[in-house]
């Protein structure tokens, strides 16, 4: 049976999640991370709160959303535009 994950899961509980940071990240931490989860799912988490809560995607949904990231969709929320 796969392991179900709700949003808001502290990510310590992510047992075996390999985060990935981008390499864009700067020093001081501002960051998000991301981890494959078994079955499926992608989980982000505030790098600077490793053991906070987590939320929880399917992969179409983050698909979604770096689609949009990439085509700059978002930037407006940036202040630039």
């Amino acid at each position: 049976m796969r392991q179900q994950y709700e949003n808001g899961v502290s990510a310590a509980r992510l047992v075996g999640a390999a985060w990935r940071k981008s390499r864009y990240s700067n020093p001081s931490g501002n960051c998000v991370e991301l981890a494959s989860l078994p079955g499926g799912s992608i989980a982000l988490r505030n790098s600077r709160d490793p053991e906070g809560p987590a939320l929880v995607y399917t992969r179409d949904e983050i698909a979604v959303f770096l689609h949009g990231a990439k085509d700059g969709e978002f930037d407006a929320m940036l202040g630039d535009g």
